[in-house]
């Protein structure tokens, strides 16, 4: 239960502190425009988290970016650690948890989740019912597409400059995974004066509009992976034709009925680009297509579902850099992988992704407009050359998202940043290594380990 609270006036930052064994935690509410162009136009709460360890409390702040996009911070616990690395990062810091806007205790976005008041713009010929949408399944596509289009980077990083505002923080430090670290690198772009270091792990992205290049890179990294999982565990590719074959003839059934096609059953190749992924994907497939664990464990190992919306239907998106995506997973998947299911996808959002599963099928039109909109620059790239803040990057040799080569060029812009090139770690090697991961990041920004 909370010990102490603080709050301001309705509208104002509300701040309240309470306890865990181990942890002293400080909740943030701020107040943000849904649009940070348009101040006065409606607003969304966002949510924040500081966890202290004692004797910690004056501590400099680092705040978390997690991955996704469309997912909340960690609830953090001291025992267990939760997350992983958050004891060693407690060492040195008070962290921020941030709830990215659209997720966890931000104002949430879902079908059915209450829109704030003026989110949505009405405009009816004279006569017509002009009562905006209370909720975005009551919107049209059209309607939704211009909501979700403030859930990118650029607008998280305006809120976080908002509770830092609010934390009385004339600096802060930065801890980027995967989208977080794209949401690290707008930070570097335009609030570097904010910003005492920044550590990226696995998430150093490609700049410019040439994103085409990033998925080829990464279809061919799946076609690796997956005949590597196969020369591995060769009965697999026969359990996964099996299913592939079920899932073309619509015979594929969930726990709860759903039934699952290609293209989704393709994504258990997400699977493959994390430390022991591969070991997952096989348990899974060992056991029989009819039984009731195949079933549940395939919801359960499937991307891209209802919980959050915003990892389907803006992911792509996220790696816009002043150009529209038109669906670039699907368009530049090889011939070899449309011509052979058991060959594995990983991120690669596919419209069919969407319509097949029936939580997300209600966001397919909206997906098919973002997936059209030109969308505005994240990077300036020189910004970031000038930008003078120590950086840390753990860039995974065989990333399955995010390339080397292109974290690579993009880490040659900033002036002071230093590259960790590793093989021992997949994608989500902060959280797979414990506190390893962090603590050399640490290391390198506190200048006491060098690359």
């Amino acid at each position: 239960m909370p010990t102490a609270s603080r709050s301001a006036s309705p509208g104002s930052p509300e701040l309240t502190t309470w306890s865990l064994p181990g942890l002293s935690l400080t909740d943030v509410r701020v107040s943000a425009p849904l649009d940070h162009a348009d101040p006065s136009g409606p607003h969304i709460e966002v949510f924040a988290r500081v966890a202290t360890a004692p004797g910690g409390e004056d501590r400099p702040l680092l705040v978390y970016l997690q991955g996704g996009p469309g997912s909340e911070a960690p609830r953090p616990s001291a025992h267990p650690a939760n997350p992983s690395w958050l004891a060693r990062a407690l060492k040195d810091y008070r962290v921020v948890m941030l709830d990215q806007r659209g997720t966890g205790r931000s104002t949430p976005v879902g079908l059915d989740s209450a829109l704030p008041e003026g989110a949505i713009d009405v405009v009816a010929p004279p006569g017509a019912d002009l009562r905006a949408p209370a909720t975005l399944r009551e919107a049209s596509p059209a309607q939704q597409a211009d909501y979700l289009a403030h859930f990118r980077a650029d607008a998280i990083v305006e809120d976080a400059e908002l509770v830092r505002e609010t934390l009385g923080a004339r600096t802060w430090s930065l801890l980027g995974q995967s989208f977080g670290g794209f949401t690290a690198l707008r930070y570097l772009s335009a609030h570097a004066q904010s910003l005492d270091t920044a550590m990226f792990t696995g998430g150093l992205p490609k700049l410019g509009p040439d994103l085409d290049v990033v998925y080829e890179t990464t279809w061919q990294g799946m076609i690796r992976r997956s005949e590597a999982h196969y020369a591995r565990f060769p009965g697999d590719r026969n359990r996964m034709q099996r299913l592939v074959e079920r899932a073309a003839a619509g015979r594929l059934v969930l726990g709860d009925g759903e039934i699952v096609g290609v293209e989704r059953l393709r994504r258990l190749g997400h699977l493959l680009g994390a430390s022991g992924g591969s070991e997952k994907l096989h348990y899974l497939l060992e056991n029989e297509p009819d039984s009731p664990v195949l079933r549940h464990d395939l919801a359960a190992a499937l991307p891209f579902g209802g919980r959050n919306p915003i990892y389907a239907v803006l992911h792509e998106s996220c790696w816009a850099d002043g150009v529209a995506m038109d669906w670039a997973a699907e368009r530049t998947m090889p011939e070899a992988v449309r011509a052979d299911a058991t060959l594995l996808a990983g991120e690669h959002m596919h419209r069919e992704a969407i319509t097949e599963d029936p939580e997300l099928a209600p966001w397919a039109q909206a997906a098919d407009l973002l997936a059209a909109r030109q969308w505005p620059v994240l990077y300036d790239p020189e910004a970031l050359r000038a930008a003078d803040v120590p950086v840390a990057a753990a860039v995974y040799y065989d990333d399955a998202y995010v390339p080397r080569e292109f974290s690579l060029a993009t880490a040659d812009l900033l002036p002071r940043a230093t590259c960790w090139v590793t093989s021992e770690f997949q994608h989500n090697g902060l959280r797979a290594s414990g506190d390893g991961v962090l603590d050399h990041l640490i290391g390198i920004v506190q200048g006491t380990r060098l690359a």
